[in-house]
């Protein structure tokens, strides 16, 4: 795979940011006064509290094995805060029947005194030839705003569900598995988040690898941690004695009432029986009337675990965004869940998936072929087909919102090849 860090900066970008007297840079990490600034400005720029010496130094050495970048007015003296700023690294994208590299975006900042001058543009359009000049067939990110980011071929492919749960409405209804929950300390419960992801991710399409940082946040062990010293964390233990769930969760008092709410970090089970284990132990807790998760899959089981799934409040909403760079590359590296041929005019207007090509499926693989001359079956554009990709979009509801041009039969054909056997999930954020 190759390094991120090794691919230079986009010249497109770099030129065109240079004739409002801006600096596209790769920030130096091995310079304290920059990497600091970059953090900083990254801290900014997503609203967050000024990070303390501690946290900087915490954050930096996780950036080092990321490509930094950072826009800086012309002259800007080193130890500089950028203003603008975005980082960016290869990982794994779990796709139905395998892996596919992605270009992983991250940390896109403008700073408010800056903002309407095409920075953000020539940040993200920079990112998206940077990949493809890297061979990277797939671009993702999450978004905190949703409308930005439809304009440079990104589409929500990764809905995920946000889950309410009343206890004393919904009781419980589930047998208990075999097995046992455990309470574990921080440093076990950051090891066992990290492992089960690992495991979890190549059960459904959707996920990207972790990383150390990420594990020693959900598990409160980071001095920017707001509640870290809340955190607490349990295992599910199989009959066996082998660890196949982990949650971390914190309690806090509702006023008044002295009774709780839980609040979920992170649940990772691998088996059936590890996820009605952990949920059992979480509606069930004592003193505990609300349980609240986010990132979980919209087919989560919960509602049939419980006695009154009116309890069970569930919201769905956007959160893996991703966008096609190379159509054959990334349509071949996936399988498929039935037969199906057909021409794909496919609409890039940065050029990189734009043209005509056929997809012809026989045994769950696809084979992808340029037809420029051959009459389209389909025609959309690049994010509408990123929105597929993984399999947890319906080619029907995008025919039905005018996104997707082409007969109902064939519709509703590409969602017999493209779904995935379970719904996809991006269960973190990046």
């Amino acid at each position: 795979m190759t390094d991120a860090r090794s691919i230079p900066v986009d010249p497109t970008s770099a030129e065109r940011l240079a004739g409002q007297q801006l600096t596209y840079r790769t920030i130096d990490m091995s310079s304290p006064a920059d990497a600091e600034a970059f953090f900083r400005a990254d801290a900014r720029g997503f609203l967050d509290a000024e990070p303390t010496a501690e946290a900087v130094s915490t954050t930096i050495a996780a950036l080092e094995a990321r490509r930094n970048l950072g826009v800086f007015e012309a002259g800007a003296d080193t130890g500089t805060l950028p203003v603008a700023t975005v980082n960016s690294w290869i990982t794994p994208l779990t796709v139905p029947g395998g892996e596919v590299d992605m270009w992983a975006i991250s940390s896109v900042t403008v700073s408010g005194t800056h903002r309407r001058r095409g920075i953000a543009r020539a940040l993200l359009e920079g990112e998206l030839r940077a990949a493809a000049s890297a061979g990277v067939p797939v671009a993702g990110l999450t978004a905190s705003e949703a409308t930005i980011y439809g304009r440079y071929g990104f589409a929500s492919a990764i809905p995920v569900a946000r889950i309410t749960i009343d206890t004393h409405r919904a009781g419980w209804a589930a047998s208990a598995p075999v097995g046992r929950i455990e309470y574990v300390d921080k440093e076990t419960l950051r090891d066992h988040l990290s492992a089960l992801h690992e495991v979890e991710r190549a059960q459904r399409s959707g996920q990207i690898a972790g990383w150390k940082l990420r594990w020693e946040r959900v598990a409160g062990l980071t001095p920017d941690h707001p509640s870290a010293a809340a955190v607490r964390g349990v295992r599910y233990l199989d009959e066996h004695g082998s660890v196949r769930g982990v949650m971390a969760y914190k309690l806090a008092e509702i006023p008044d009432a002295f009774r709780f709410e839980m609040t979920v970090f992170h649940l990772s089970a691998v088996t059936s029986d590890a996820l009605t284990a952990l949920w059992g132990f979480a509606l069930q807790h004592d003193l505990v009337d609300k349980v609240s998760v986010d990132l979980r899959p919209i087919d989560e089981p919960l509602p049939w675990l419980v006695a009154d799934r009116r309890g069970v409040e569930v919201a769905v909403h956007d959160h893996g965004w991703l966008r096609i760079l190379d159509v054959p590359t990334a349509l071949s590296s996936r399988t498929y869940r039935a037969p199906i041929e057909l021409v794909f005019r496919v609409v890039d207007t940065l050029g990189f998936a734009d043209g005509s090509w056929r997809l012809a499926v026989d045994g769950g693989r696809g084979t992808v072929t340029p037809e420029p001359d051959a009459t389209a079956d389909v025609r959309l554009d690049v994010a509408t087909l990123s929105a597929l990709y993984v399999g947890g979009v319906s080619a029907v509801q995008l025919r039905a919102a005018g996104l997707l041009d082409a007969t109902a039969e064939v519709a509703a054909s590409i969602d017999d090849a493209f779904r995935a056997a379970a719904a996809p999930l991006l269960g973190i954020w990046y």
